[in-house]
């Protein structure tokens, strides 16, 4: 049976389950996706997206589905305790990617605010959740976005009415747990009405060492005069494979602001899908990854501007040691009617073995005259003349590389604008850099990396 056969014939077995949970609306998303997947091919090495990323291999194995949180049997409230100091947000904690109902903070939100699981709200809001849920990731024609439409059951639902502003972040941890090998579908739906501002720090940890392939879609619709922030964790351990999907739309006058940091795990994928489609919104993407041993790190971004007067910064970096293999493949695209635009993407690595490889590719396609846009990428070692001049002063070499490293590392992290995370983060890294993280995070989880 061929790898994509298989995945159908697993769905088919589960679809009794679907047909009694189901409202009309997600059997029809079932069904349209089913239909797209069928003329599919599976992504292997040869397909231009995947031909680092040895996705082939990770989908042969054998893997349990879970659906939902019904068989949770321990107290997810023991296993997370944050210790990041004075850091004040609404905690929301996830149980393999599925709103955990028995979470112990409540959440002080203003009122009419709403967060639940997305089975919930296609319940209590079906309107809402009609009319946004898969907007966005159904115009994609990735396979594995397709194929979380296909599986997907329940999530996070993240609503925030007009001229609502949070001020405190919402800290939402994700833990995966189970000690089989897992296949999780996951998706968050986030939704900023008109005048609405909403920051959310994504903490994805691990119980145990079991292998888990996580294929995740977030929808975040962000409306007129809107701010959304952004800032992923991903603290998995080493035996974790994710690929993570983020569309975003933006509208008139609207701003989002999206980092990622990758520390742990054994193949993370980040795909982010922009559209700029009125005027005057911004949109600004961050990446740092760290990769040593055999780790696989990815991002692949397209940023559409479609309207005039929009702007768009990206800056992405790695430092890979060891065996580490990174991408990059950026792609900006400024359609005819988007005069005026702002374009700047970037992409800079270090690679401290000769064994470790980076691969990068900046692209642009511009159909309008009147822009300013720019891309470029470098991929080098550490600046020689930089570390003689540190060791000149008295600092050994293995002291003034890691002080190299965090300096360059340090460039996105300016871009955090909640200062205890970013110290946090900083701390993070710099352990990272000296190998101090193998066994440590920045919560009560016990996760061997």
């Amino acid at each position: 049976m061929d790898l994509l056969s298989k995945y159908i014939e697993k769905y088919k077995s589960l679809n009794q389950y679907y047909q009694k949970s189901d409202t009309e609306f997600f059997k029809n998303i079932r069904e349209k996706s089913l239909e797209k997947l069928e003329r599919f091919n599976i992504p292997i090495e040869k397909n231009e997206k995947y031909k680092y990323t040895k996705i082939e291999s990770v989908l042969k194995n054998e893997y349990e589905f879970i659906l939902d949180e019904k068989n949770v049997n321990i107290n997810l409230n023991d296993y997370f305790q944050c210790q990041i100091k004075d850091l004040d947000t609404h905690v929301i904690l996830l149980s393999n990617g599925i709103f955990y109902k028995n979470n112990k903070n409540k959440l002080s939100t203003p009122q009419n605010v709403i967060i639940c699981s997305i089975k919930e709200a296609s319940i209590k809001y079906p309107e809402i959740i009609n009319k946004y849920y898969n907007s966005l990731s159904q115009e994609n024609d990735d396979f594995f976005s397709n194929l979380n439409s296909l599986f997907a059951n329940d999530g996070l639902f993240v609503y925030v009415p007009e001229n609502v502003k949070i001020s405190k972040a919402l800290q939402i941890i994700n833990i995966t747990h189970g000690f089989e090998n897992k296949n999780l579908f996951t998706r968050n739906l986030f939704i900023l009405e008109e005048n609405t501002e909403l920051s959310v720090i994504f903490c994805n940890h691990t119980l145990n060492n079991s292998n888990t392939f996580i294929i995740n879609v977030t929808e975040s619709i962000v409306g007129e005069n809107a701010s959304f922030k952004c800032y992923v964790i991903q603290n998995e351990h080493n035996q974790s494979i994710v690929n993570n999907f983020h569309f975003i739309d933006l509208a008139k006058n609207s701003s989002v602001n999206s980092l990622e940091l990758l520390l742990h795990g054994k193949i993370l994928r980040n795909n982010i899908f922009v559209k700029l489609h009125e005027e005057n919104s911004n949109v600004n993407l961050y990446g740092l990854g760290l990769a040593d041993k055999e780790q696989i790190f990815e991002n692949y971004t397209l940023i559409d501007h479609i309207a005039e007067n929009c702007k768009s910064f990206e800056l992405y970096k790695n430092i890979l040691d060891d065996f580490a293999v990174c991408s990059f493949e950026g792609k900006i695209i400024v359609e005819k009617n988007a005069q005026k635009t702002t374009a700047y993407q970037s992409n800079k690595n270090i690679c401290l073995t000769s064994d470790a490889k980076m691969r990068t590719k900046p692209q642009l396609e511009i159909y309008a005259d009147d822009v300013k846009c720019s891309h470029g990428s470098t991929v080098g070692q550490l600046d020689t003349e930089a570390l003689f001049y540190l060791q000149q002063r008295g600092i050994n070499y293995k002291e003034a590389s890691q002080m190299l490293m965090f300096a360059f590392a340090n460039d996105v992290l300016n871009y955090i604008d909640v200062e205890a995370l970013k110290n946090k983060i900083s701390d993070l890294i710099n352990s990272r850099l000296r190998g101090e993280l193998s066994d440590k995070c920045n919560c009560l989880i016990g996760c061997g990396k």
